[in-house]
């Protein structure tokens, strides 16, 4: 894994606002798969964090000044395992974590070496920006006439580094009041806006640290993708447009934009291969609608106009929505109501087991609306209903597609401890379009998610599903595999976005069956066990079957 031999792809990835908790498992997951093999590819993951101090291995408190004040500021206090001693991330400072192989030196890896390619790459990021700065000798760091503009803890552990840099960007100054920055009282700390003179943007800076740190780093190829710059942005995002219009409410249901032969203005032709057929008249399609309505179940299959509904239902199959039929959240591309829910049916559960020993299924699938609302996220429902259908169908496998809730590590262990034989989490889209496409959702998030799902339970498969056709490219869609391979994931559905109603995101194109293929064949590339990819393909469509197929 050494510098300068054979190619070195580096994914940089922006990723915008993430929780330090949250962005901290997501970088040991990377490392994980790099030192594990699932990933051949280094990382470098920028992101900014809400308001938090960490402190390293060399910090003992001492240089914490003022833990009351940090404590009224609302701020986290992390101990971390890098080098280093107490430092700041907040609004407004770029982080980089670079996950990269660290070259062998007779006396163990290069842990100063890969520091001071850090800087070096900083130093040059920072000339392309009309900043001079140098390293310091004997200190670790990027330095400029009014002070420290970036700091650096990192740590290697078999070969592979994580943690990185901290550069100031146009954050809040006060905030390094309250501490000695890195162990360091008598030098100052500053930003590339007190150097300027000017605020600076994230999005500038991003722009130059990509090229100048890789390079440093010994990049020969990079593969970048971007989330977008969001701050300031006002009604940029198509998302924010369509909920300030009322698109996802129940009583704008009557307003239907104008169609024309079925389209909206710019939308493509359906193709042959997207048109399916409406057999309502099978018996096995009538029975299962009829014990639906009979339990007083919902299922996804109906509320997000699912074009397999058909074929499923006539086969016995459905995928039940638990806690209600309102989301808390709204997404451009699904059907589901926005608003404000009922109370939680605590007698869902029971039914639910109820259908699914009724219907004879060996493999049962359920998900739910967005509970926001609730403390739990309605974690404890999604447990409760398994240990149900565990009672009465204890052959039964069970499949939970459940929402992020908002990154609570204990409401997913309340799932994980009722232990799903399938853990579905779906990334919907690439990273530059998550913020255009969902309200209250983050590509970093999801990727954690799934990786603590792995951790907290390796006898579970971990999947998890994108829509294309909402405007992504193809090299977006396969460095998204990509992603999810590296933090762990068994398997991916990828399926054509299909709009629901006129009031959703138009669609941009309809992708053609090869190219459903080629991203079968990219995940066998990348060591996915399995990519479940075509034009009707839906997370839990055949999803007894991609387990099948993900366990061979």
């Amino acid at each position: 894994m050494g510098l300068g031999t054979g190619t070195r792809l580096i994914r940089a990835r922006w990723l915008g606002r993430l929780d330090y908790d949250e962005a901290w498992d997501l970088q040991r997951a990377i490392w994980e798969g790099r030192v594990e093999g699932r990933t051949e590819s280094d990382y470098l993951l920028l992101l900014e964090h809400p308001h938090t101090y960490t402190v390293g291995r060399n910090g003992d408190g001492s240089n914490v000044l003022d833990a009351s004040a940090i404590a009224h500021t609302g701020a986290a206090v992390v101990d971390v395992d890098r080098g280093g001693d107490v430092t700041y991330h907040g609004p407004g400072q770029l982080v980089g974590y670079p996950i990269a192989a660290v070259p062998r030196l007779p006396n163990g890896f290069d842990m100063v070496g890969h520091v001071r390619r850090i800087e070096a790459g900083l130093i040059d990021a920072l000339e392309n920006l009309g900043i001079e700065a140098w390293a310091e000798p004997g200190l670790t760091g990027v330095w400029t006439r009014l002070g420290k503009v970036a700091a650096i803890g990192v740590r290697v552990s078999r070969g592979v580094s994580m943690h990185g840099f901290a550069l100031n960007v146009d954050p809040d100054m006060s905030m390094w009041g309250h501490i000695n920055p890195c162990g360091i009282p008598d030098r100052p700390v500053t930003s590339l806006s007190e150097l300027r003179g000017e605020a600076v943007s994230l999005e500038e800076v991003v722009d130059a640290v990509i090229p100048a740190v890789t390079a440093a780093l010994g990049a020969t190829a990079t593969e970048t993708q971007l989330a977008a710059f969001s701050r300031g942005a006002g009604d940029r995002f198509d998302i924010d447009r369509m909920v300030a219009s009322g698109a996802f409410s129940a009583e704008s249901r009557s307003f239907t934009p104008l169609l024309i032969d079925g389209r909206l203005p710019g939308e493509p032709p359906r193709p042959e291969w997207m048109k399916v057929t409406a057999r309502t008249d099978t018996s096995g399609y009538q029975d299962l609608k009829e014990l639906m309505r009979g339990l007083d179940l919902n299922t996804v299959c109906e509320e997000a106009k699912c074009p397999n509904i058909y074929e499923c239902w006539a086969q016995g199959t459905a995928t039940m929505m638990l806690l209600g039929e309102v989301c808390t959240r709204a997404c451009g591309f699904c059907d589901v109501t926005t608003g404000r829910p009922g109370t939680v049916d605590v007698d869902e559960p029971a039914r639910a087991a109820e259908a699914i020993e009724k219907l004879g299924l060996r493999h049962a699938v359920l998900t739910s609306v967005n509970r926001d609302d609730l403390p739990d996220g309605g974690s404890g429902i999604f447990a409760e209903t398994i240990g149900q259908i565990r009672d009465r169908v204890p052959a039964c496998e069970v499949e939970v597609l459940i929402p992020d809730f908002k990154g609570d590590r204990t409401a997913l262990g309340t799932v994980m401890d009722a232990r799903p034989a399938v853990l579905n989490h779906n990334t919907e889209t690439v990273l530059r379009l998550q913020r255009d496409v969902r309200t209250a959702a983050n590509y970093g998030r999801s990727l954690a998610l799934l990786a603590r799902a792995r951790w907290l339970d390796p006898a579970a498969t971990v999947k998890s599903g994108l829509i294309v056709g909402m405007g992504e490219t193809e090299d977006e869609v396969v460095g998204a595999l990509a992603d999810l391979r590296a933090v762990g994931v068994d398997i991916v559905t990828i399926g054509q976005y299909l709009r629901p109603t006129p009031r959703h995101r138009p669609i941009d194109r309809y992708v053609h069956p090869d190219e459903f293929d080629r991203y079968s064949r990219a995940g066998d590339a990348l060591g996915l066990p399995h990519v479940e990819a075509g034009p009707l393909v839906r997370s839990s469509y055949h999803a007894r079957d991609s387990l099948a197929a993900a366990r061979i």
